[in-house]
């Protein structure tokens, strides 16, 4: 039996495209493995967003090309640069983001010595596919394909299209059964969860709603916000959160919305539908109606035009929200976007100390944040392996707490908090 299997870069909706895939193959009676060595297929789901994450598609398939492997190069990166089809993935078969539902005859021709490339644009329905679940106690639902934003920097978009929303009925069908099926977090997600529904009459609230009527023990985890999105609603989602958002509750009380910057300027020339007095307001009031909620956010440093003034102030925001998780990232211009054509390119290396300057207040801001928790006893559900042994798992505000002992994924344990570092909680066992 021909053996399977994936290897994936990039967001949470590039890991359900793998799951659904695998679930495709394994109903077509393929054999999926988790160990690459041992396959003799593998498909690489790519990430256009950074330069880096390219770079690595590129290594591995270089590596599995040296090792004989049958390859399938999946994701954003072929669908938003398809000249690549006749130079570097010229010899690869190549399946689009909207192609997944194909992927068994794709695996077919190319085990048959065949290349081809699936990239039409065709919507392809996510949301009720079998799918090969990699972590047992998480479910990843799509809610839509693409978004309804133009940032001058992303490749997203080229990637993945305008926005297509899933029904409602059917997110909820699927949240229902990956929840009979034993999972314990849902993770809804999309490029844009704020803009959900917005072509058929819909919103990310509503949605939300629907979804907590689901019967089970499980947790929601509401994936990336755009802030227009999440300023629109925000009264409503508050209603939602406060609800729902609590340790008995089936919502985790945890948003992440990107800044992306701190600067009016530099927002609208990377085409930002927000400006930083809306941001903070969002932030300020989410803070005041739930307080203990945990808030991620998104930095670019570097970006083109950037001053060092306009710098600072997106220092100042970062320390003024306190924000408990920041995902920084130094702009790298993606080809074929409009900031890659910009005037005053930012030098790399002056965008690498803007970058370590960030994450020095983000390892200050974080661990002072999380010292907040010290002592805290609650129940979490263990969902991860730690990286260095034992298990990560998260409470109902989403902080990861790490334990030792013998767990499988899923388990719920109650725990106490014995001691914070700048981005995790370290936890026993509470047998109070």
């Amino acid at each position: 039996m021909t053996k399977i299997t994936a290897l994936t870069f990039g967001c949470s909706l590039n890991h359900a495209d793998s799951e659904m895939m695998l679930g495709l193959l394994k109903q077509a009676r393929f054999d999926i493995v988790e160990d690459p060595e041992s396959a003799d297929l593998i498909i690489i789901n790519s990430c256009t967003v950074k330069h880096l994450a390219e770079k690595k598609l590129f290594r591995s398939i270089e590596e599995f090309k040296a090792k004989g492997k049958h390859i399938v190069v999946a994701g954003c990166v072929a669908q938003a640069h398809q000249e690549y089809l006749s130079s570097m993935l010229r010899d690869y078969s190549v399946i689009g983001t909207k192609q997944i539902a194909n992927i068994v005859s794709i695996v077919n021709t190319t085990l048959d010595g065949n290349i081809i490339h699936a990239l039409d644009i065709n919507c392809d329905k996510r949301v009720c596919v079998p799918i090969v679940r990699r972590n047992p106690a998480i479910g990843i639902v799509p809610l839509a394909e693409g978004c309804v934003g133009d940032c001058s920097y992303c490749k997203t978009r080229q990637a993945r299209g305008r926005l297509v929303s899933y029904s409602p009925g059917a997110i909820v069908q699927r949240v229902r059964t990956d929840v009979q099926q034993g999972c314990r977090e849902i993770w809804l997600t999309s490029q844009d969860c704020g803009a959900y529904g917005q072509d058929i009459a819909e919103n990310f609230v509503s949605l939300l709603k629907s979804v907590m009527k689901v019967e089970g023990d499980f947790k929601v985890r509401l994936g990336m916000s755009n802030p227009q999105h999440v300023l629109r609603y925000l009264p409503w989602l508050i209603e939602v959160f406060k609800e729902h958002a609590k340790p008995e509750g089936k919502l985790f009380n945890f948003i992440h919305i990107p800044v992306q910057s701190g600067d009016d300027l530099i927002l609208k020339a990377m085409n930002r539908k927000y400006t930083v007095d809306e941001f903070r307001k969002i932030v300020t009031t989410l803070r005041n109606e739930l307080p203990d909620i945990t808030i991620a956010t998104d930095v670019i440093v570097g970006f083109p035009g950037e001053s060092d003034a306009q710098f600072q102030n997106s220092m100042k925001l970062v320390k003024d929200c306190q924000f408990d998780v920041i995902n920084i990232s130094r702009f790298w211009p993606r080809p074929g976007t409009r900031a890659a054509s910009m005037p005053d390119q930012v030098h790399g290396q002056v965008s690498k100390v803007r970058s370590e300057q960030l994450k020095a207040v983000k390892d200050q801001m974080c661990a002072a944040r999380n010292q907040f928790w010290k002592d805290w006893s609650g129940s979490i559900i263990i969902d991860e392996k730690g990286p260095t042994g034992g298990f990560i798992g998260r409470n109902y505000a989403y902080k990861p707490v790490a334990i030792q002992g013998n767990h499988s994924l899923g388990d719920v344990v109650e725990v106490k908090v014995t001691d914070t570092a700048a981005h995790h909680l370290g936890g026993a066992f509470n047998n109070a």
